[in-house]
């Protein structure tokens, strides 16, 4: 569990008791000591939340657009590397080190070049050491001293990588000396053991390297001749077997590397990956950032666990108003005021549902419930979630623990009730310069009942004039929406606050028409005297038409 991020997370197009539910309860599970708790949100701030979280100086919650599975919930995170010019020997020794299965290579500003894999390696380790080809791998001088630990005698520009042909002085001197001569002299390695005329051969004919193995020393005269004529001499403490099998781990470790293998990033859906790992012969993956940077590996192996992040849900419990992909997920809560949904959990969780007027006043309470002081800037927002949900107390859905809980965050923040409520339905009610589509779409749920859907915004404004004036560009984008759902109707609810009343404007499936009861204002707009909840006074209306509709 505390491997996992538990975002805390409202519904989509999150209206303020949404947003501040969300943060507020994140809080409380970090003063409670559950560090990996993180408030999210899965769509952008209307204006009014916007303002609140501004007014309190709160940051606002990581957005998540969706929660479609992706690489970033499965990887293994922090990983080893090396870089590029590391020997093989090395980068072989530290996944034996870390007991890991592969080990990402990277250049000198740390982007990801290749990965190391036993299948690759062992595949360039044959090719390199096949008897039956003459084959030449990079190398440097120093890097052999390095691998095998070798006494280094002479050694001439040991940092040089250059293509070296390896022979063994283990032939007579004639059949050497041919040998030899087929080869490129200035990049030749040659092993040889205590035989002095293949010592001497080798640095007569200006070889790269002579390797002397098993710790046999170097006679001084040819020492002296190794300085003259720029050949590096070294001493293996291993036999000539060996030392001609270090050789190999010698190469740099960016060669010996896979450079067919794609990274993928954190944000990639998991079904991309799915593909790429069926083509990977390790079957892992590297993952890197933006800047080609390693954050971490993913595994088939991986894929089989559960993803590293939990939910907690707050202010809905209805599928189509949770972030989506939300059903791939552990749900460890539901914290809500709002009708009981589809929700379905294949495990008990903690459900608080309540019918209060705001999640804000449930979350403020647990905060009391829980004995744990509520900061001053996190009972603002709560306040202002508890207004915002009530009207100013004012909705029908406004309980004497609404009013009892807004008084006590009031008396922590010395904030007038009145004074901010207003402010922040002012600061909401802002319709000019706005297009209908934001408008509508800034606060609407998705309902099902029965075999059909449908859709509700609500707005609240202090004149209804500017929508009746604005009717057609708002039912042409209701409409857009209805279809889009395939929804039996698609609604905005337009809240006067100065009136406590609302006007209805509605588009519908032709058959649904019949149905509608509502007072009719004009086309396509009907008036309801005293309904300021969506929730309570809305909904039930809109589920009676829809269950004679179904009949």
């Amino acid at each position: 569990m505390e491997n996992k991020t538990v975002y805390v997370i409202g519904h989509r197009n999150p209206d303020t008791d949404s947003g501040v539910a969300a943060v507020a309860y994140a809080r409380l599970k970090q003063l409670l000591g559950y560090t990996n708790y993180v408030a999210a949100r899965a769509g952008h701030f209307a204006p009014q939340t916007e303002y609140v979280f501004n007014r309190f100086k709160v940051q606002y919650p990581v957005y998540i657009s969706d929660l479609v599975p992706k690489v970033a919930y499965y990887m293994t995170g922090s990983c080893d590397t090396v870089q590029e010019d590391i020997s093989v020997w090395d980068a072989i020794g530290r996944m034996g080190e870390s007991k890991s299965r592969v080990l990402p290579v990277v250049d000198k500003d740390g982007r990801y070049m290749s990965l190391l894999h036993y299948s690759v390696f062992a595949q360039n380790v044959l090719t390199i050491m096949n008897p039956e080809h003459k084959t030449a791998f990079p190398t440097s001088i120093m890097l052999i001293i390095h691998t095998m630990n070798a006494q280094p005698l002479v050694v001439k520009k040991e940092n040089d990588i250059f293509k070296a042909s390896v022979l063994v002085g283990a032939a007579s001197l004639n059949m050497f000396s041919q040998m030899l001569a087929e080869h490129q002299s200035e990049n030749v390695i040659v092993i040889a053991s205590d035989r002095e005329d293949i010592q001497e051969a080798s640095i007569k004919g200006g070889v790269r390297l002579l390797i002397i193995t098993s710790g046999h020393p170097l006679r001084k005269e040819l020492r002296d001749e190794a300085e003259a004529r720029g050949v590096s001499v070294i001493i293996s403490p291993y036999a000539t077997s060996s030392t001609a099998m270090l050789i190999a781990y010698s190469t740099p470790v960016s060669v010996m590397a896979d450079i067919d293998i794609t990274p993928v990033h954190p944000e990639d859906s998991v079904s991309h990956a799915r593909t790429l790992l069926q083509d990977s012969p390790c079957r892992c993956l590297p993952v890197v950032d933006a800047d080609k940077k390693i954050v971490g590996i993913l595994s088939e192996h991986d894929l089989l666990h559960e993803p590293n992040i939990e939910l907690i849900l707050v202010d809905h419990n209805e599928m189509q108003q949770a972030v989506e992909g939300v059903e791939h997920y552990r749900i460890q809560e539901v914290i809500d005021h709002h009708r009981l949904g589809t929700l379905s959990t294949t495990y008990p969780i903690t459900f608080i549902n309540k019918p209060v007027g705001s999640t804000s006043t449930l979350i403020a309470n647990l905060y009391r419930e829980d004995r744990i002081p509520i900061p001053i800037d996190i009972a603002g927002l709560l306040l202002c979630g508890i207004l915002s949900d009530t009207l100013i107390l004012q909705s029908t859905t406004t309980t004497d623990i609404d009013r009892e809980t807004a008084q006590y965050l009031s008396d922590i923040t010395n904030l007038n009730i009145k004074q901010l409520g207003k402010d922040i339905i002012t600061a909401g009610s802002h319709v000019e310069g706005r297009s209908a589509g934001e408008l509508i779409h800034q606060d609407m749920k998705e309902y099902t009942q029965g075999k059909e859907n449908y859709t509700v915004s609500q707005i609240e404004v202090g004149s209804t004039k500017e929508i009746l004036d604005r009717k057609k560009e708002f039912l042409e984008e209701l409409e857009i929406e209805r279809r889009a759902h395939k929804a039996v109707f698609a609604a905005l609810l337009v809240t006067d606050i100065t009136q406590l009343s609302s006007i209805l404007l509605f588009t519908y499936d032709q058959k649904f028409g019949p149905f509608v009861t509502f007072p009719r204002l004009e086309d396509n707009v009907y008036y309801l005297k005293d309904v300021v909840s969506r929730k309570k006074q809305l909904i039930p209306l809109m589920t009676e038409q829809i269950e004679n509709y179904e009949r």
